[in-house]
C-alpha cells in the first residue's frame, strides 16, 4: 500500500512499483495501514504536513513495522520514521532513534544525482550507484547501525540510506533514478515478497 498523505510524487512511485511488477493500492484513509501486507511512505514534501494524517495512528503504525512488516520510506517518507525534524513540530513515527537536522552545506537543497555508498542486499545487481536527491534536511541516526549508506555532497558525507526491522528508508528517490532504481525498486518487491 502506498500512503496518501497529502504530499506529492505518489504518481512517479506507483507506476514504478506497478512497473516492476507490483500490486499497488493508495490508500487516503490511514487506519487501512492496519491490513496492509507492505506500506510505502512517498514523499516531496513538509514534516508536519506529512504526519498530520498519520498522527493518529502513530503507535499503531510503529507497532506494525516493529514487528516485521515490510516498508519503504522515501524522502520525507524516511524521514517520518525519525523521532522528530527541525523543519516542523510534529512527533515523527519515531521508528528510526534521531532527528532530522538540516544539511550543513553551502548550496542547500542538494538536488541532482549523487554516489549512494552501500553494501547492502538491497543495492545487490546495480552496477551504478547513482541516484537521484532533492532535499535540504537528513536523518541524523542515534544508532548508526541502522545506517545502510551514505552519501558525499560539497565533501561532507551524511548516511543517505537505512534498515531498522524490515524498514528501509532512503533519502534518495529510487522512482526518480533510472535504470539503478528501478532495481532497486525490484529488490525491495522480491524482499517483501519474501517476507510474506
Amino acid at each position: 500500500m502506498i500512503t496518501d498523505y497529502g504530499v506529492g510524487n505518489l504518481y512517479s512511485i506507483r507506476r514504478s512499483l506497478e512497473a516492476c511488477g507490483a500490486n499497488v493500492k493508495v490508500v487516503g484513509d490511514m487506519k487501512e495501514l492496519r491490513d496492509a501486507e507492505c506500506i510505502v511512505f512517498p514523499g516531496v514534501g513538509a514534516f508536519d504536513k506529512t504526519m498530520e494524517k498519520l498522527l493518529p495512528y502513530r503507535e499503531e503504525i510503529c507497532d506494525r513495522l516493529k514487528s516485521g512488516l515490510p516498508a519503504l520510506g522515501i524522502c520525507i517518507g524516511m524521514q517520518i520514521l525519525f523521532e522528530g525534524s527541525d523543519e516542523g513540530k510534529s512527533p515523527g513515527l519515531g521508528l528510526y532513534k534521531g532527528r532530522v537536522e538540516m544539511l550543513d552545506n553551502e548550496v542547500i537543497p542538494h538536488m541532482g544525482w549523487n554516489q549512494v555508498a552501500s553494501d547492502d542486499p538491497m543495492v545487490s545487481g546495480i552496477d551504478d550507484m547513482n541516484f537521484y536527491f532533492v532535499h535540504s534536511f537528513y536523518g541524523n541516526a542515534k544508532d548508526r547501525d541502522i545506517v545502510i549508506g551514505s552519501t558525499e555532497y560539497e565533501g561532507k558525507e551524511f548516511p543517505s540510506f537505512f534498515r531498522s526491522y524490515n524498514t528501509y528508508g532512503t533519502q534518495f528517490h529510487p522512482e526518480k533514478s533510472s535504470r539503478s532504481g528501478r532495481r532497486f525498486l525490484q529488490n525491495f518487491i522480491s524482499f517483501a515478497e519474501g517476507q510474506l
